[in-house]
């Protein structure tokens, strides 16, 4: 008994000599361990009596029992320790002024875009949004870009790996102008709406990007005149910029879902640079609007938002608008 009683006092006096979570297994070896000192007492148990065994048997128990409770009670002393110096180390002073984030701001083109939508609100359009994965049939046939027109080689690029309907593969779309045909196929006439988004063409240099932005417009009812586009397209310009001489001009030129069409320059620095291109909505597509085109007319313009934003801030290379430069964007 006084064996077992001074292995005991010897365990709790090396558990609490143990500075750390390795010495304090290093001494429960020395005691718990196949060759400690508890251990040995052990093999004393089969050279006694039936009735000394029980006996002893319930006292090496007992002993084992407090030597595992002093090393539990030491290793939750030194895990303690340990959290408590972490906690030290790493403490925070709360009553320091907090790091206020920095405020972000909005995107020049969201800018624009934003800009954009106000006016046109402001003059009695609405707004359609649409997919940007488009059905071959929306993005070109119904605006009389049939398969293998010499119009769509410019834009027959990014397509997805999925298919539509009639078995052709589903296209980013290449402008905004399928919005005229989602908007127009369920709406009545009159029909004047905007839409604003993310296009995709195989183009990049200093003037494009593989992803840009376009507003599109729509006007149409049984007396809408290319003197209507002029006028509403002049009063956006002007309001835009805000410059209430601005110039502009109507070049003639082809798009397939107009006739007639034309390029929209305006004065800038001297010299006339393009802005839009618009047009009397071709019959065929007034047809594929659900509408009759011998009742029907109108007109449509699509213009790039990137464009608008650099003649707007100043801005000479549209990359800039995707670099993620803060330097850059700060300036907005």
């Amino acid at each position: 008994m006084q064996q077992l009683d001074g292995i005991v006092s010897r365990a709790r006096a090396a558990f609490s000599a143990a500075g750390d979570a390795a010495s304090l297994e290093n001494a429960k070896a020395r005691f718990l361990g196949k060759q400690g000192e508890l251990t040995a007492q052990q093999s004393a148990l089969k050279n006694l009596a039936p009735e000394q065994r029980k006996e002893w048997g319930a006292k090496f128990n007992a002993a084992k029992q407090q030597i595992e409770q002093a090393l539990e009670a030491r290793r939750a002393e030194i895990a303690d320790a340990k959290l408590a110096a972490r906690l030290a180390e790493e403490a925070l002073d709360v009553t320091l002024p907090g790091r206020g984030r920095g405020r972000g701001g909005i995107h020049p083109v969201i800018r624009t875009w934003q800009r954009v939508e106000q006016i046109w609100r402001s003059i009695g359009f609405e707004v359609a949004d649409g997919p940007e994965i488009e059905t071959d049939w929306y993005n070109f046939t119904a605006l009389n870009n049939p398969e293998n027109h010499p119009a769509r080689s410019m834009q027959d690029t990014f397509y997805v790996d999925l298919k539509d309907q009639d078995g052709l593969p589903l296209v980013l779309r290449t402008h905004t102008s399928p919005m005229q045909v989602r908007y127009a196929r369920t709406h009545q006439p009159p029909i004047k709406a905007i839409a604003l988004g993310r296009t995709y063409r195989v183009d990049s240099d200093a003037t494009h990007s593989p992803m840009f932005h376009q507003v599109e417009g729509l006007w149409i009812d049984e007396h809408i005149s290319f003197a209507d586009l002029k006028s509403v397209y002049t009063d956006f310009l002007r309001r835009f910029f805000e410059m209430d001489d601005l110039e502009l001009r109507f070049r003639p030129s082809f798009f397939p879902f107009t006739e007639p069409s034309a390029e929209i320059d305006m004065a800038f620095k001297g010299s006339w640079l393009e802005i839009s291109g618009a047009g009397q909505v071709h019959p065929s597509v007034v047809r594929n609007f659900g509408l009759d085109p011998e009742r029907y007319i109108g007109f449509a313009f699509g213009s790039g938002l990137e464009r608008l934003t650099m003649l707007r801030y100043g801005i000479d290379d549209l990359r800039l608008f995707f670099d993620g430069d803060l330097r850059f964007l700060e300036q907005f």
